[in-house]
Formats: C-alpha cells, sequence, structure tokens
C-alpha cells in the first residue's frame, strides 16, 4: 500500500507541475478555451489514474486485452511526457528563487519573479515530443517491419555452403499483439526470401503457451527449404507467473512444446541437428536460456547441445540471450561460427540512420542489434518481430534478417 500511495503521489506531482505549464500557455486565450483545455487536461488525467487503480485492485480482469494494452501504453506516454515538462518548469523555479534572492539583497535591481512565459511554453514543447512520438511508434511501427540483411564471413567456408541463405525471426512475443491481418504480411516476407534455413530465437510469448494458439494457423506457413528451427527464450518458461502449483507451470511449458509441432519448427532444447546441404554437413545448435545477467535464467547446457558436431563443416548456434557470446560461447567454443540472438528488441526505441545508431540497450548489452565479430566468430542480435510492455516502436522497426554465409 505504501508503494501505491508513493506512486499516486508523484503522478499527483507531475499532474500538478505539468498543469501550471498548460495555464500559462492557454492564459492568452478567451475564457471558453481555457476552461475547456482545463477539462481535457483533468478528464485524462482522472482517466489514467481511474486504470492505474482498476489494475492495482484486478478491478479489469474481464476487459478487452486491447483496452488493457492501450490503456497501459496510454499512461505510461502521458506520464513519461510529463516529465520533461516538469524539469522545464523547475528550471524556472530556480530562476524565479534566484530573482527573489536578488531583489532582497540589491535595494536597487527588481527582477521579475513571475513565472516565465517561455519557459512555460517550452515546457509544453518538450513534453510533446515524447507524447507525439511515442503515440506515433505505437500506431505506425509496430507492425511496421523491415528487411536486414548481412553477409557473414566464415572461415573455412566449403563451396557448397557458399551463399547459403538463412532468414531469422525472434521475439514474437504473441501476447502483446492486438492486430492479426499485419501477421501474414510479416509471414509473406519472410517466404518471399526462400531462406535455406528459417530459425526462430525464442520469446514465442510473454508468459503462456496460450497467447500463440490464435496466431498458429499463420506462422505455420512460414518455409524454409531445409527446414524450420526454434529455441525458447527467458519468457518462454513461464517464470513471470505465479502459477497455482508446478503442475500448472510444467503443464504450459508442454502446450508451449505441442506449439512448436504444430507450427512445424523444429524446436532444439540443448540439441542440434546436422543438415546435408550440397554434400556437406552444417552443424545448427540450439539452446535453452543462458543468460550472463543474473536476473535472466540460465537453463542451457551448450556442452551438451554441441556434443557431436566436431564433424561439421560449419557450425551455427541459437541462444537468445546475446549476453551468452561473450560469456559462454567465445570463451569455450571456438568452433562456432556464427551466433543468433534476440532477447533486446533494441529496446524498441532509438535511432538507426546511416553512419548513426543510438539506443538505450546499448547502455545494457554490449551487442544490442545487427551483425558483429570477434576474431573468427560473428553474432547477430535480431531486433525481434514483436513488442512487450510498450506496444510500439520508435526509431527501432521490427524485424526479419536475411543472412547470407560467405566464405571469409
Amino acid at each position: 500500500m505504501s508503494r501505491l500511495i508513493f506512486l499516486l503521489a508523484t503522478m499527483l506531482f507531475l499532474d500538478g507541475y505539468a498543469f501550471v505549464a498548460l495555464r500559462a500557455w492557454l492564459s492568452r486565450y478567451p475564457r471558453k478555451i481555457r476552461l475547456a483545455g482545463y477539462v481535457v487536461y483533468w478528464s485524462l488525467t482522472a482517466a489514467a489514474l481511474a486504470f492505474l487503480l482498476a489494475n492495482v485492485f484486478d478491478w479489469n480482469d474481464n476487459w478487452p486485452r486491447d483496452l488493457q494494452t492501450y490503456g497501459r501504453a496510454g499512461v505510461f506516454i502521458l506520464y513519461f511526457s510529463k516529465v520533461p515538462i516538469v524539469l522545464f518548469l523547475l528550471i524556472d523555479e530556480l530562476r524565479r528563487a534566484f530573482g527573489w534572492v536578488v531583489n532582497r539583497l540589491s535595494p536597487v535591481t527588481e527582477r521579475d519573479t513571475g513565472r516565465s512565459r517561455f519557459l512555460s511554453q517550452a515546457a509544453l514543447m518538450a513534453g510533446g515530443v515524447p507524447l507525439v512520438t511515442l503515440t506515433y511508434g505505437m500506431v505506425r511501427n509496430a507492425y511496421r517491419y523491415r528487411r536486414f540483411a548481412a553477409d557473414v564471413p566464415v572461415e573455412n567456408l566449403p563451396a557448397g555452403l557458399e551463399g547459403l541463405r538463412i532468414v531469422q525471426i525472434s521475439d514474437m512475443h504473441s501476447g502483446s499483439w492486438t492486430r492479426t491481418t499485419p501477421l501474414y504480411d510479416a509471414v509473406e516476407m519472410i517466404n518471399r526470401e526462400e531462406g535455406d534455413l528459417v530459425v526462430f530465437t525464442g520469446d514465442l510469448v510473454n508468459n503462456r503457451a496460450e497467447e500463440m494458439l490464435p496466431y498458429v494457423d499463420i506462422f505455420k506457413e512460414v518455409r524454409g527449404k531445409y527446414g524450420v528451427y526454434s529455441i525458447l527464450g527467458n519468457h518462454d518458461y513461464g517464470d513471470y507467473v505465479d502459477w497455482e502449483d508446478e503442475a500448472a507451470r510444467v503443464a504450459n511449458l508442454e502446450q508451449l512444446y505441442d506449439i512448436h509441432a504444430r507450427l512445424g519448427w523444429d524446436l532444439l532444447r540443448d540439441e542440434h541437428r546436422k543438415i546435408d546441404i550440397n554434400g556437406h554437413r552444417l552443424g545448427l545448435i540450439g539452446i535453452e536460456n543462458w543468460s550472463a545477467v543474473m536476473r535472466f535464467p540460465k537453463y542451457g547446457n551448450l556442452e551438451k547441445a554441441a556434443a557431436g558436431t566436431d564433424d561439421c563443416d560449419c557450425k551455427v548456434l541459437l541462444s537468445h540471450d546475446p549476453t551468452s557470446w561473450d560469456a559462454l560461447v567465445r570463451p569455450d567454443f571456438p568452433d562456432i561460427d556464427l551466433t543468433l540472438s534476440g532477447h533486446t528488441h533494441g529496446f524498441q526505441f532509438g535511432v538507426e540512420i546511416p553512419g548513426f545508431r543510438w539506443s538505450p540497450s546499448q547502455y545494457i548489452y554490449e551487442q544490442w542489434a545487427g551483425l558483429y565479430r570477434q576474431g573468427r566468430q560473428s553474432l547477430y542480435v535480431n531486433r525481434g518481430l514483436g513488442f512487450l510492455g510498450y506496444p510500439g516502436r520508435v526509431g527501432i522497426l521490427p524485424e526479419v534478417t536475411v543472412l547470407t554465409l560467405r566464405r571469409a
């Protein structure tokens, strides 16, 4: 309860301070316009607080999933947008306090200690930036799939594997989807690449296997010349659900295994497949989730998964969490040529333009999106096909990856 009181107090503080900027900006307009602005502002605030309380006290159990998803996003965007407004107004408070002190100390100089209209307007503009961009990212970018392609150099790659195309998708988080029509476009985009292999690198669901059931018939159409292969991600185990007992958790996991089978995807759980291609052998290895970050599980056993692959001409590892590359793969398995990961989503927020890219994800993960290479080994981190939490993307778009093996 104390946390709830603190949260509500913080929200009301942001509400009150942001209203100061709004009131200053509306001060030059007629009374009716000012009142209309006040009503809209406080109505949105009241709706946000009511939605929060409904979540806290479980009054929303029977609400449509779309309403819950976009309601949470709306509350987040609303209050995230008020933070820069408050920061600008605090600058104004410092200016006013300085003026007040000068007026007390100097009998000659009289500084204006009224609220700055300029800073109030600047505050509203600063708050408008996240409001507009996050709303746009939710409305426009959640299903705006983008093709990323890269050539992957592999030392001693046999001629028969030169040009092998691997199509990678990751982090579908089907429990977050609110639309189905764009998903058909995603499958068409995947199949249009005519990949030799299609791989999925974990997080099929948010928490429960049943989240994927409405989409099985869509994604079972994904095709790869030599098959479609998959692994589990940290969200797939149901570790973030308070199950009634262990049997319920196990049943959920068994259902998820069955869904992979219904999709026609070969789920690799600390195991490998040797795939004969043009007279050569590709070793495809898949492990359970393994993370170097303490809060994520270390279920995977790469030694077990890779055992028996010594006769393979090229080795590709599917490992959901990219931190496994520096912590596990590179130190102990130097013969793995390429590791494919996901997990980061690229934070679903950032900037990617030719010659420059930035995302908050880079402060958490050394490898957060795209192709990385150290020595003879490569890692590709997929930005994810879906989304989690915030139902959208800003700058970091959902991804279908096409990787082509090339002789180094």
